[in-house]
């Protein structure tokens, strides 16, 4: 068995996203083409000015025809499963049905690491489960010579934990990105996909600033918790806003 940690790479992106972005806006309220606002020789101050409005004024959607593509390793099982509902987005997940998972690759919680009597106990149990795994595999295989070997991946995967590493390939565009981080960067989140959108929203942001310097939990856009009772105190309530507006 063998930790694993996090690493997010930005596989690629849509070429010139400020560009394109900037010619959709446009198009939205001029008569001109998006191929001749797209070549037309205006400054980047313009064009951020520009964006910066429509996107403030709540027209996001000239940001869906930007998307970025990123690899991530070392994330768990419990972790692609939050991942995965945000379904305006593209997955390619490495699969334990095809792929043997040979010494037993895991993420541990930082609160096990810290415990080290919780610690023990959680490498003795990934131990175990990765000792059955390989025997239910041997088990399969020697009863079922003649069957395809990936049966006995899938029905040996039952017992594998959450804890399990996981490799995926995710695709989104701009402006699903900015509603990801709205949620997963909020404190609430639970901590290890906090942890991979903040990489990620690093990431684009080196890309894309203008759009994402100011992405991260909701309360930074919008200057105030939308949690209610759940707030963990960093922004005022949205009620305490609108009392002092008044």
């Amino acid at each position: 068995m063998e930790e694993r940690e996090l690493k997010v790479v930005l596989l690629s992106h849509t070429p010139r996203p400020l560009d394109v972005i900037y010619a959709a806006c446009r198009q939205c309220y001029s008569h001109h083409s998006a191929i001749d606002i797209l070549d037309a020789d205006v400054s980047l101050e313009k064009k951020e000015t520009l964006v910066k409005k429509v996107i403030d004024s709540g027209h996001e959607s000239p940001l869906e025809h930007v998307s970025f593509t990123f690899a991530v390793e070392g994330i768990s099982r419990a972790c692609s499963h939050q991942l995965v509902r945000h379904r305006l987005a593209s997955y390619s997940q490495q699969s334990q049905r095809y792929v043997e998972l040979d010494n037993l690759p895991f993420v541990m919680p930082p609160s096990i690491k810290a415990n080290e009597k919780a610690r023990k106990r959680f490498l003795k149990i990934i131990s175990e489960l990765e000792a059955s795994y390989k025997d239910l595999i041997d088990l399969l295989s020697s009863q079922n010579s003649q069957e395809d070997s990936r049966k006995y991946l899938e029905d040996a995967r039952y017992i594998l934990p959450n804890a399990c590493e996981t490799r995926i390939v995710i695709t989104m565009n701009a402006r699903e990105l900015l509603h990801f981080f709205g949620v997963r960067c909020c404190t609430r989140a639970q901590w290890e996909i906090r942890r991979l959108s903040e990489e990620m929203l690093s990431l684009v942001r080196s890309v894309l600033p203008i759009i994402f310097d100011r992405a991260g939990a909701k309360c930074e856009r919008l200057g105030y918790c939308p949690e209610g009772s759940f707030s963990c105190g960093r922004y005022p309530l949205k009620e305490e806003v609108l009392r002092r507006n008044v």
